[in-house]
């Protein structure tokens, strides 16, 4: 997905909530803090997943796109979809499971949930041990009245042709690395008119917007991680903050700061 940083520790799945086990909620929430960056193995689950953040960003690998989750927007995973994650140190990693035979919404697909303050809010409260049935019924049909797909679905569709894929992951392990559209071509031994066609027909996007919106998913763990705007300027090769800012811009709607403060 990114290049590994040193400390992180690798999980091999998620691990559904105890409470699962001996009560049939349709929803079961929970909460952690990884002290440090945190991954997770592709893997898949019996249930629904929702998985969201606060103070960081999760970024999820399902097949050949990445999703990066940051603070306001979650994550639905639908049962059985095969994914793996990253969590930033420090970030409040929060999921909720949903038993499918009692979910009364599909997405069959992932997608980007708007985390409005009332959906977190119920599941919060939704992850009470205390709670009896009939405040738990309660909590849980309004949650499925406010669930809402985001407005943003913010994916990197990642191309699938065997000869541009080496681009991709090399992009992924170093987003800084600048060499042009004809020097990848060079390095494999193909025309750039042949990576521009594979990039266009995969991803829908040229070479260049590409590696742009993979630069600005690299950059939303980096600014949530708490570096500056010129540290992660200068860590995905821009040649000055001005021109990381207006990329953003582009990608985004908004400029780093702004998007972080909303």
């Amino acid at each position: 997905m990114w290049l590994r940083e040193a400390d992180t520790v690798v999980r091999q799945s998620a691990a559904l909530p105890e409470q699962r086990a001996q009560d049939p909620f349709v929803i079961t929430a929970g909460f952690r803090v990884p002290a440090v960056p945190t991954e997770w193995s592709p893997h898949s689950h019996p249930m629904h997943e929702l998985v969201w953040v606060r103070g960081g960003t999760l970024t999820s690998r399902v097949e050949d796109r990445i999703f990066t989750v940051s603070e306001g927007y979650g994550l639905w995973m639908p049962a059985g979809t095969v994914h793996g994650g990253r969590a930033t140190a420090g970030a409040e990693f929060h999921d909720a499971f949903f038993a499918p035979e009692l979910t009364p919404i599909a997405f069959g697909e992932p997608k980007a949930i708007a985390m409005t303050p009332l959906l977190e809010s119920l599941l919060t409260h939704l992850s009470r041990p205390d709670l009896d049935a009939a405040a738990r019924a309660r909590a849980e049909s309004v949650v499925f009245d406010v669930l809402q797909p985001s407005e943003r679905q913010f994916a990197l569709q990642l191309p699938g042709d065997a000869r541009t894929a080496a681009i991709a992951e090399a992009l992924l392990d170093d987003p800084a690395d600048s060499r042009s559209l004809e020097e990848w071509a060079r390095w494999l031994g193909v025309s750039d008119r042949t990576v521009t066609r594979a990039f266009r027909q995969a991803t829908g996007l040229s070479f260049a917007q590409w590696r742009q919106m993979l630069r600005v998913h690299r950059a939303l763990t980096l600014l949530a991680e708490g570096f500056d705007v010129t540290s992660v300027s200068e860590t995905l090769g821009y040649a000055q903050p001005s021109s990381f800012i207006a990329a953003f811009r582009r990608v985004m709607g908004t400029t780093p700061g702004a998007f972080f403060d909303a």
